[in-house]
């Protein structure tokens, strides 16, 4: 009987391509034992479960009661609370109310509100990255209901959500990063400005940058320098807390091919509303008033009952399979937020935060998938909270769950692909796991978790949960995913189903 041992390196799932393949469930076991057990990991917290969907055994385990920091493996709970309890159809509408219609000269007598419910599709990501299209179809809502001049203010109404703009937890360093954007029910090309940087024309001069979508909501201060062929990239931004002025700092080489990076917006409705007043300008639409908003604490201050307004136009949203989608496969942690809120603003109670009342909902949920009480301890919606802890037993009864469901489909179409997209597409190369692994992963500092289907070289379909918390290996990017992907890959070479006999 051939076994496929190996109990030396543990750093590089490349080291096991697709012909090393793992002969027995024996033999699997005592691979996965050999690296779960190394020294290496003595400081660290490591829990693994595997388990066979098609015969319901439990191929391995190791401290998988153990509750563990999941980082973004949390949005496997996000997105599956979302497609069961809003459904793949569902679409997320944007209202536009008025006091009246507009006249027969397009004139529309008083303020124009958009009130959003957190439709998070009006991006460059869901238009094939044209920034231009992303608030077209509500232009062209509004054009269509006959506006051509709005004599009152321009008003984003994000009240819908009840809460601060952050994920509970959420950590005053992660805002200044695309991960760490505002939360707002009017939300636009993510709540960030791109920026793509270029070496200048000449030694010494700025960088040079383009921000996308073009925009003069954010205001640059430009400190970089270009410096000589093959000199050091190191380019850092900064925008203090609340304020729109944003530092660049730093240098790049002149034979750099450029280097692009986003910068979060403060106050995502005011945002919204001004790109919108923009974008209206170009399609000849004029606005006499000011811009305005509103948020949760200034509807309880003084609330407007739209049901005595006109909607004069609306839109919707891609369907929340597809979000849920655009969600996972990049780890999106605003849409992951945004995915909770919306679950909670259906069922939220007075005194709740919608925050609070999605995670009650979540709750419910876990107890209906038969996920045990206790073992799941979200914060937020995203994983990006240092406080959020699951098992890796959870993690394996939710996706069993999800396996039966009836979004079951969209829920597995939703998750990177190993060696494809998302945020495994740069791993796993060369080995059993390209195409066969289909896996939510998740990275905080000295945390990597990797969770999600495997379909072995048996053709045997599996579940996995791996999760490694405060580890850091000395070199390459101080993180454990080659330690994570190596463990996935094992599980992916396996040539013969776990119920042969050994």
């Amino acid at each position: 009987m051939a076994v496929w041992l190996c109990v030396a390196s543990l750093g590089d799932a490349r080291a096991q391509s697709p012909t090393n393949a793992i002969l027995t469930l024996a033999a699997l076991r005592s691979n996965l034992t050999a690296r779960v057990e190394h020294p290496r990991f003595a400081a660290a917290q490591l829990g693994v479960k595997v388990v066979s969907l098609d015969t319901g055994k439990t191929l391995f385990e190791h401290n998988a009661g153990k509750l563990l920091k999941p980082a973004s493996n949390a949005k496997l709970y996000t997105g599956a609370l979302a497609l069961d309890r809003l459904g793949p159809q569902f679409r997320i509408r944007t209202s536009c109310y008025a006091a009246a219609r507009p006249d027969a000269t397009g004139t529309l007598a008083g303020d124009l509100t958009i009130f959003g419910r957190g439709d998070f599709s009006m991006a460059a990501r869901f238009n094939g990255g044209d920034y231009s299209k992303s608030l077209e179809p509500l232009v062209n809502a509004l054009a269509a209901a006959g506006i051509k001049r709005i004599t009152g203010d321009l008003v984003g109404d994000e009240s819908f959500f009840r809460g601060p703009p952050h994920g509970s937890a959420w950590t005053w360093d992660d805002l200044n990063y695309y991960y760490g954007a505002e939360v707002s029910a009017l939300t636009h090309e993510d709540n960030v400005v791109d920026l793509v940087f270029k070496p200048a024309p000449a030694l010494g001069q700025p960088v040079t940058f383009t921000a996308r979508p073009t925009t003069q909501f954010l205001q640059f201060i430009n400190r970089t320098i270009t410096v000589t062929n093959g000199g050091k990239r190191s380019l850092e931004l900064h925008r203090p807390l609340a304020q729109s002025v944003v530092y660049l700092r730093g240098s790049l080489p002149a034979d750099d091919r450029g280097w692009t990076d986003a910068m979060t917006v403060p106050r995502p409705a005011l945002w919204f509303v001004t790109q919108l007043r923009e974008a209206l300008a170009r399609r000849g639409i004029t606005i006499a008033g000011q811009l305005r908003t509103r948020d949760w604490l200034a509807a309880e201050a003084a609330p407007v009952d739209y049901v005595k307004q006109v909607e004069i136009a609306f839109t919707e949203s891609r369907p929340v399979s597809e979000l849920v989608t655009q969600m996972m496969k990049p780890s999106q942690n605003l849409y992951a937020q945004l995915l909770l809120l919306q679950v909670g603003a259906r069922t939220h109670k007075p005194g709740q935060t919608t925050e609070e009342a999605g995670l009650a909902e979540l709750q419910k949920f876990l107890a209906e998938a038969g996920v045990k009480r206790g073992s799941v301890l979200l914060e937020e919606g995203s994983g990006l909270s240092r406080g959020c802890l699951l098992t890796p037993d959870a993690t394996i009864q939710l996706l069993r769950h999800m396996d039966q469901h009836p979004a079951a489909a969209a829920y597995r179409a939703s998750l990177p692909i190993a060696g494809v997209d998302g945020t495994l597409k740069a791993r796993f190369a060369g080995t059993a796991a390209v195409r066969t692994v289909l896996a939510k992963t998740g990275s905080l500092r000295y945390v990597s978790s990797l969770s999600g289907h495997v379909t072995t070289a048996a053709k045997e379909r599996l579940v996995f949960a791996i999760m490694l918390n405060n580890y850091s290996p000395a070199g390459a990017d101080g993180s454990g995913r080659a330690e994570v992907d190596a463990l996935a890959t094992m599980l992916a070479s396996l040539a013969r189903p776990s119920s042969q006999p050994d």
